[in-house]
């Protein structure tokens, strides 16, 4: 490594102090109790990878509410005192390696695929969402059309977010971003095929943006400070992976809404984060949110190679997160400080034929030492 390396710079927010400019990112991993407590397992899980150097952890998408917010059958939540109690050994971990987590949260909207506390989606609009569910998360078939959520239901689910966000910080996370990415409601809302109403909260990008941007504001202004509230961006969706915004205006105006509201990042994330995200040319997703977002920039999206995530910094991200290349390097941040060889990701060793954390990814597995609720 040369003597100076961008990802290995300091970073502040105004309560949070990062060693490096790498994170790991939310990734779901449905290895929750059925009742939404967090594991034994999931703390091994996190604690690895804070272990291995990276600068700040996101947690998977964490429910806010036992209605209609969960998404996958074992996904944890943050919405009763029980699943609040459970994260404390997850973020005491990963304390003792010296490093901040956020929580996600996540309302999965109409592509929710394992949600015992509803035999119904919710969404912007009732448009039957494109595509299949996965089975890699415990789902198949066709989506469900969604019912169109009330403007007093939105004013419902916003508190929910700021109730989850208030559990959050006395489980012990140092901040929550918010899921405005890769289909689920708040990017919903975002996105013109999902969003048809004509309140509003619909229409041109400054309306679909009202609402994540309202949460933004509630959660930012009930919680301290120094506590981080971030939020996750996409034109993409797990359901869709070719969908695009109307163009870089549209997402200009999303970004400077988003931020004006309060944002303390914006965690923007593509299949490639290097990717022109409008036509065969020009700015990045990221690069938009740079030029256009009054708060740090998070990129995302196949930066596992170091000069890849090099180039998202050199690009103008404040930071960057790993996925995949963290599953398969859960010390990429040292590896690559120490210019050691990084591993190839294997999606059939670690999330095939489902996407619950596996044995080979818990660091000196011993099934006795796992906790009786794991």
């Amino acid at each position: 490594m040369s003597e100076f390396d961008a990802l290995f710079e300091t970073f502040e927010f105004e309560g949070v102090s990062l060693d490096n400019r790498v994170g790991l990112a939310p990734m779901t991993r449905t290895s929750a109790t059925d009742d939404g407590r967090a594991t034994d397992r999931m703390t091994r899980y996190y604690a690895k990878f804070a272990r291995g150097g990276f600068g700040f952890l996101v947690s998977e998408g964490v429910y806010p509410d036992t209605e209609y917010s969960q998404g996958y059958l074992n996904q944890p939540g943050l919405a009763t005192e029980e699943q609040t109690k459970s994260w404390t050994e997850v973020t005491d971990a990963v304390h003792e390696e010296g490093k901040p987590i956020f929580a996600q949260l996540m309302h999965a909207g109409a592509i929710s695929q394992g949600n015992p506390h509803a035999d119904e989606t919710v969404a912007p609009s009732a448009v039957q969402p494109e595509g299949e569910k996965a089975e890699l998360y415990g789902g198949s078939g066709a989506f469900e059309t969604p019912r169109e959520l009330t403007i007093e239901e939105l004013g419902d689910i916003e508190a929910s977010f700021v109730e989850a966000a208030e559990n959050a910080r006395e489980a012990g996370f140092d901040g929550v971003e918010l899921h405005a990415a890769n289909g689920y409601l708040l990017n919903e809302f975002l996105a013109p095929d999902a969003n048809q109403r004509d309140d509003r909260y619909g229409g041109d990008a400054e309306n679909r943006a009202r609402f994540p941007a309202e949460v933004v504001e509630a959660v930012s202004e009930a919680l301290p400070d120094e506590f981080v509230v971030g939020i996750r961006v996409s034109q993409t969706k797990v359901n869709d992976e070719t969908h695009e915004w109307p163009g870089e205006e549209y997402a200009a105006t999303v970004f400077d809404v988003l931020s004006e509201a309060g944002a303390d990042y914006v965690h923007t994330t593509e299949g490639d984060g290097l990717a022109p995200a409008f036509g065969d040319d020009g700015p990045t997703l990221a690069e938009v949110a740079v030029e256009h977002a009054d708060a740090p920039v998070v990129a995302n999206g196949g930066l596992g190679d170091p000069e890849a995530a090099r180039a998202a910094l050199d690009d103008g991200a404040d930071l960057l997160t790993l996925g995949t290349s963290a599953l398969a390097n859960a010390d990429w941040p040292e590896r690559v400080r120490n210019d050691e060889d990084l591993d190839e990701f294997d999606p059939g060793a670690i999330l095939v034929p489902e996407a619950t954390i596996g044995d080979n990814e818990l660091p000196d597995t011993d099934a006795a030492a796992e906790t009786a609720d794991d």
